[in-house]
């Protein structure tokens, strides 16, 4: 049967970028399962161009294990690679590809290990889901969870399998993604007071989110299992306005936050819808009745922090051999499943230090770490 190596060139191959298709990789991977005896599903999006696969081995029933990767990755566009990113490359005990890290290298992985989870019968299901559109906000995977969450069969455990150097990991925050768009009355500088400067205004919110963002920073809101150890907020992107001499009636700006588990990040978006009601759009509207501030959400996903003393935790920590339990600063879909009642918990090869890079990597020795780890389940669900 193929390496996890061998896998991962051909995963590799695969130009998963999210603004691209998924299906031919979709469609290696269920072809690869069927060539085991293992059946799949694929739950398509609505213009049918991706999908995710969910396949299942072993007893029928609830409970078990699923190992969960997403497909995408990100854009490799501006980059300077030295290496091509869509094709596997060797050097130094490195694997350089785009997603190598990021995280087909985990999936790779998971497919060498399936004979040797088929070698005995498994004494719990083992699930294997592949989700599309991770990278722009956890958006395909959702459609797969509420799917679990409805079926008697659900799992009780999903491992993901994000870049952690093997590292077991039980949290991370949870991110909103929100664009505000302020629409003011426009007239010639000179007659400034006679408009309604809408960059003027979305200063004043922008400002008014630092100052949001300095009170989730005070340190007795702080959890120092996160880096940094507080809630965060930030605005990314900003545009308006069309030449100096106009008042600007438009203004755009995009902003996020990445809360902590116990925050809800809807709340900052509450206090700045708030604080534009109360405060701006007065002022605003006594000057252009047509005045207006729009929020809408970009994407979000919830945080994650399972329980140290869960089963899903227990396992990971005698599957790693220890349970130096950690957390990372990134998001996953973790919070998603989570929530549908799927306890989760985080494990993968490669490191996100070179995950959306240019040259990303794996090393060789994090794939035979984590082939380990999956033998160890394998064995660990034989019984």
């Amino acid at each position: 049967m193929p390496t996890s190596r061998a896998l991962l060139a051909d995963l590799i191959a695969f130009d998963t970028t999210s603004r691209e298709s998924n299906l031919a990789l979709i469609s290696y991977v269920r072809d690869y399962l069927a060539s085991l005896g293992i059946a799949s599903e694929l739950l398509f999006n609505a213009e049918r161009s991706k999908a995710n696969l969910h396949a299942r081995l072993g007893p029928p029933g609830a409970g078990g294990v699923m190992l969960s990767g997403h497909s995408d990755v990100v854009p490799v566009d501006g980059q300077n690679w030295s290496v091509p990113p869509f094709q596997l490359s060797e050097r130094d005990g490195r694997l350089y590809g785009r997603g190598t890290a990021d995280m087909k290298g985990f999936i790779a992985c998971v497919l060498a290990a399936l004979p040797q989870f088929l070698q005995q019968p498994l004494r719990l299901p083992l699930h294997i889901a592949i989700s599309y559109d991770e990278e722009i906000g956890c958006l395909g995977v959702r459609s797969l969870v509420e799917q679990l969450r409805a079926s008697p069969d659900r799992p009780a455990i999903c491992l993901i399998g994000e870049p952690t150097e093997m590292r077991p990991v039980l949290g991370h925050k949870g991110k909103l993604a929100m664009r505000c768009e302020v629409h003011g009355a426009a007239c010639h500088s000179a007659y400034a007071p006679h408009g309604v400067n809408a960059i003027e205004y979305a200063a004043k919110l922008i400002g008014h989110l630092g100052e949001i963002g300095a009170q989730l920073a005070a340190p007795e809101r702080h959890d120092p299992r996160f880096d940094p150890p507080y809630s965060t907020v930030q605005t990314g992107l900003i545009s308006g306005g069309r030449a100096l001499n106009i008042v600007p009636a438009e203004c755009r700006f995009d902003f996020e936050m990445r809360a902590l588990p116990a925050d809800d990040p809807q709340h900052v978006a509450a206090e700045l819808q708030a604080y534009a009601e109360r405060e701006l759009l007065p002022q605003m509207r006594a000057v252009s009745a047509a005045s207006a501030i729009r929020f809408s959400e970009l994407s979000s996903y919830p945080g994650l922090l399972t329980d140290p003393n869960s089963a899903a935790a227990r396992l990971l920590a005698l599957l790693c051999g220890h349970a130096d339990f950690a957390t990372v600063a990134f998001g996953t879909e973790g919070g998603l499943f989570d929530a549908a009642g799927i306890a989760t918990v985080i494990c993968g090869p490669g490191s996100m230090e070179q995950g959306h890079k240019p040259d990303e990597f794996v090393s060789l020795a994090q794939l035979d770490a984590c082939d380990a780890l999956l033998g160890k389940l394998a064995k660990w669900m034989q019984g």
